[in-house]
């Protein structure tokens, strides 16, 4: 089942059942953090109650789309309640690339870099018998729920930033419910938009380059990740057409850990169970347009899809500005 969140044209939230263009409203829950905990307190599942409440009306997605009224699949009212965070060195990438892989990190450990044997440890150790902890991936904070964006709008990129890219990634969406269980929501497209440049420069620089916005959705896909995704992710200049254009492939076939053992090593920490909160967490990627030397420019499009996900992910670049950031004593 897809589901997604939106306006009407009055200006109401309303979550609906998404069905190739068709969107049918369900009613009594005007938001999906609202459906997500009704299904935590009466034990059922999302597809269920969600299916329980589908009306007759029906809208079209493309008109929703059209006229801007699509929202990220899950937020919360308070932007600072909602997490976005993520992990890296997780995909293995096409069979071409994972061979390679394969031949770097099969020396001396010694000898790799730092990347090379948080890569190798998760090949080694990233997919544990279930119920079981594994090796810990690397782990990054994106910022709250402030910066993420639905299909369609900008993702900001402040003018200190060397470099604003892509990277096409699978997002987990989960709610805490009141005893401090995470729930898993669903998953969604993302674009987990970073500063490549800054990065390369140092990789102590990574956490500077991921305190950027990110596109999430259009669309939740309740239940389990397929075991494989395929996806592409494309750069669309100014005038809409296809400038940089790469297929990526996600899911557990395609990963050195499971989605398991990455949902542990962030919520094994008491500050990520705090009840009602939401969190937005990004598995990974193995494609890149910057990679390419792609160089993405202010006005041009990024846009992530996959069939399994309904539509597509689509979010122009924008250049915001950002003065120097004075300090003032009381």
């Amino acid at each position: 089942m897809l589901l997604i969140q939106y306006t009407t044209a009055a200006g109401a939230r309303r979550v609906g059942i998404l069905d190739g263009d068709t969107v049918t409203p369900v009613g009594g829950y005007a938001t999906m953090l609202e459906l997500a905990r009704a299904a935590i307190a009466q034990g059922k599942g999302l597809a269920a109650l969600a299916h329980a409440g589908a009306g007759t009306d029906t809208d079209s997605y493309e008109a929703i789309a059209a006229q801007g009224r699509v929202l990220p699949p899950l937020d919360h009212p308070d932007p600072a309640h909602c997490y976005v965070t993520g992990t890296g060195l997780t995909h293995l990438g096409s069979a071409d690339t994972r061979d390679a892989m394969h031949k770097k990190i099969g020396g001396d450990v010694e000898n790799l870099s730092d990347s090379m044997k948080m890569f190798r440890m998760g090949v080694e150790g990233g997919k544990p018998q279930a119920g079981t902890a594994g090796v810990q991936p690397e782990w990054f904070y994106k910022g709250d729920g402030s910066i993420v964006r639905a299909s369609g709008q900008a993702l900001d990129m402040p003018a200190f930033a060397l470099d604003g890219g892509e990277e096409p990634e699978i997002a987990g969406l989960y709610v805490i419910g009141d005893d401090g269980q995470p729930w898993r929501v669903g998953f969604a497209l993302g674009n987990e938009f970073s500063d490549h440049v800054t990065e390369r420069q140092n990789y102590l620089y990574l956490a500077h380059s991921k305190l950027r916005s990110c596109g999430v959705g259009p669309a939740l896909l309740v239940g389990e990740l397929p075991d494989h995704v395929e996806g592409v992710s494309r750069v669309l200049d100014k005038d809409g057409r296809v400038r940089w254009e790469k297929a990526f492939v996600s899911g557990e076939r395609n990963m050195s850990h499971t989605v398991a053992n990455l949902e542990h090593h962030h919520f094994k920490y008491g500050l990520f169970k705090r009840p009602g909160d939401v969190h937005v967490h990004f598995f990974g990627t193995a494609t890149l347009s910057f990679a390419d030397n792609v160089r993405v420019e202010a006005g041009e499009t990024f846009e992530i899809a996959s069939p399994q996900f309904g539509p597509a992910l689509r979010n122009p670049l924008a250049v915001h500005p950002a003065p120097y950031a004075q300090v003032k004593t009381l």
